[in-house]
């Protein structure tokens, strides 16, 4: 039987995947050159665009996060009717 945080953490990494492909996520800029124009140069709005995209991310793995809490919940409320 594997073990519950193996399990656990496989699950989120599955449904991180499939909130990612339903959106279309920016990549962290290296050094700037591929984000717009203004911004090129200007490490402020380099970093800044950085950080917005490390949000969108974090965001992300906190909705992957509640629904398997909430999925979790459901089949210990419910085990005859979930098989996970």
């Amino acid at each position: 039987m594997a073990d519950p945080q193996s399990t656990r953490r496989q699950r989120l990494h599955e449904l991180v995947l499939a909130l990612v492909s339903q959106r279309e996520l920016e990549l962290l800029d290296e050094d700037g050159s591929g984000s717009s124009p203004a911004a090129q140069g200007n490490p402020a709005s380099w970093l800044e665009r950085n950080r917005r995209v490390v949000q969108r991310y974090q965001a992300l793995v906190r909705s992957a996060a509640t629904l398997d809490a909430l999925v979790d919940q459901e089949a210990r409320e419910h085990p005859s009717t979930h098989q996970l």
